[in-house]
């Protein structure tokens, strides 16, 4: 798998151990730090590396995390895992420059599938799509599905945008199900990256 190595920052043990094991039977060189500060102390930039690191940690947690590389002019790639209640912290992440999240509990495949695109992404700079298309789709929204998609960017949960537009949730989900379907956007991660992508 290249040179590239997968830092990989949690400070749940059993978290580090077991994804740990995932990515190094998917191929990848894995270090492990169980805290952004040890990470921080002994990183040195390769060629073609990838951060995947937890948004809530002690200290200095995934968007300081974000903030500091900026500020080192690293350029690779961070992943951020996040429990289902931090999806307006892993949005503001997003803004902040990680490339994907993933939302905790999730099957191993799609951390494997999320490490491999950031490498590949890294390699050969990549947009998800063109900002002309990707503004076309946004074009093609209609005004409800555009308030929802703002929900959705603004880190808010489908109960929450029900109750902030007056429907119900039910309702709220087929909205979120049409503005995927019409921006091609196959997780909410890839939605958010599309959008901030497209200004």
């Amino acid at each position: 798998m290249s040179s590239a190595v997968v830092h990989l920052i949690d400070d749940d043990e059993h978290v580090r151990r077991a994804l740990a094991f995932l990515l190094g039977t998917a191929g990848f060189a894995v270090r492990v730090y169980d805290s952004a500060s040890a990470f921080l102390e002994k990183y040195e930039q390769g060629p073609a590396d990838c951060v995947v690191s937890d948004v809530r940690m002690p200290g200095i947690d995934g968007l300081q995390l974000l903030k500091t590389l900026k500020e080192m002019g690293a350029r690779m790639p961070v992943i951020v895992m996040t429990g289902h209640a931090d999806v307006a912290l892993a949005v503001a992440a997003m803004k902040a420059g990680a490339v994907d999240f993933i939302e905790k509990p999730f099957p191993d495949e799609m951390l494997v599938n999320a490490v491999t695109s950031a490498l590949a992404r890294t390699n050969r700079i990549q947009t998800a799509g063109d900002p002309g298309q990707i503004k076309g789709r946004l074009a093609s929204l209609t005004q409800r599905e555009r308030e929802v998609l703002d929900g959705l960017l603004a880190g808010h949960p489908n109960k929450t945008i029900a109750h902030d537009l007056g429907l119900s949730p039910r309702t709220v989900e087929v909205h979120r199900a049409n503005v995927m379907t019409k921006m091609g956007a196959s997780s909410l991660s890839e939605l958010v990256r599309m959008t901030l992508s497209a200004g």
